[in-house]
């Protein structure tokens, strides 16, 4: 029986988006990290191109699809030694996240392991299998009931990032652990401080992390932040060929699959390079403006190397953050909607328009 599930946690933002709103200059609503800027013209056409889809879509994906998936792989993420059997494509990553732990049939007695500033859809998954979820970001704590271990590099909503030592850290405990281990890498193409600047942030695929084999290992990756594709729901997964082959038998079942036309538009999207270099230098200039805003403001930023988020603090508690943002008509995401560890966080994203960016940094800069 599906386990009950705890309110949705956004709903308790519905006072501050009134207030945040009743601004003379509009709302700045940084809250969620959702696009704001078109979808290229070429995935359009793509989709466009596509429409007469008057077949059942393939669950697994179309051969263009799934090669498609295997050469990005390669030379976005330097991860050789794939083929089709690794991968397999998904209604947007949240729709996995959510259901993995259920279709891996864990249940009471089991334990997913989490970030301790997490998307809160990992422990969601675990409540729905009926599994204990566990926020730990030391291998060494994690127990021995794990049956599967989420991690997040480059974190929501902290923008950590694990290097190939750490990654291969967490893949080696849980091996040990007989867990599969995930790694939600949807914004690994957003680096932006220390070595991320300029290295490529690693993935859990990688070679160097699996010492060749990707017995228990997938990675989760999405189109919507580096390609502007959310409302396509257009996401994959890559690893362990046995785990995936588990997984498509279960989606066929279910007829989680794919719409046509989308597979068609994501071979374009993952085969074009420039509208991705294009978008990261959007959300760096909407960054370069809108942190220093913040640090004039009184706040200090904790990590985010890399990913679609400011991750800051005041030094109080996130509600009266979040209560001050909205005086000043722009709209966050407190810290204690990612757990219980950061309870004077909030997080901005940097999915607003340039003209908004700058009225939220022109505004922090006044209240300073």
């Amino acid at each position: 029986m599906l386990a009950e599930l705890p309110e949705y946690p956004w709903d308790a933002m519905a006072p501050y988006a009134a207030q945040a709103q009743a601004h003379h200059d509009g709302i700045v609503d940084v809250s969620i990290g959702s696009p704001v800027d078109p979808t290229p013209a070429l995935i359009r056409a793509a989709l466009s191109e596509a429409t007469d889809a008057h077949a059942y879509p393939t669950t697994v994906g179309t051969p263009a699809l799934r090669g498609a998936i295997v050469e990005w792989f390669e030379r976005r993420r330097g991860v050789s030694g794939l083929c089709v059997d690794n991968v397999l494509p998904t209604i947007g990553s949240k729709e996995f996240v959510a259901w993995l732990a259920f279709m891996l049939r864990l249940g009471p007695g089991d334990v997913v392991v989490h970030p301790r500033a997490a998307y809160p859809t990992y422990a969601i998954g675990a409540a729905i299998a009926g599994a204990t979820p566990w926020a730990s970001d030391d291998p060494d704590d994690w127990p021995a009931e794990t049956k599967l271990v989420w991690l997040n590099s480059p974190g929501n909503p902290d923008g950590r990032v694990l290097d190939v030592a750490a990654l291969k850290v967490r893949v080696d405990r849980a091996r040990v652990l007989g867990a599969v281990i995930v790694n939600d890498e949807c914004y690994a193409e957003l680096g932006w401080d220390g070595r991320w600047a300029d290295e490529r942030i690693p993935s859990i695929v990688d070679p160097r992390v699996t010492g060749g084999s990707l017995s228990g290992i997938l990675c989760a990756y999405s189109l919507s932040k580096q390609s502007n594709l959310a409302g396509y729901r257009a996401a994959f997964v890559a690893g362990d060929s046995g785990l995936v082959e588990q997984l498509l038998v279960i989606r066929k079942h279910a007829g989680m699959m794919l719409p046509g036309p989308v597979q068609a538009a994501m071979v374009v999207a993952l085969g074009d390079d420039s509208h991705v270099a294009a978008q990261k230098e959007l959300y760096r200039a909407r960054r370069d403006v809108l942190l220093p805003a913040l640090i004039a403001a009184g706040f200090s930023l904790d990590a985010s190397e890399a990913g679609l988020y400011l991750w800051v603090t005041e030094g109080k508690d996130a509600w009266v953050s979040i209560e001050r943002l909205a005086s000043l008509g722009i709209l966050a995401g407190p810290g204690h909607f990612y757990g219980d560890v950061y309870p004077q966080h909030v997080r901005l994203s940097l999915t607003a328009t340039d003209e908004r960016i700058a009225q939220a940094a022109a505004r922090l800069r006044a209240s300073a």
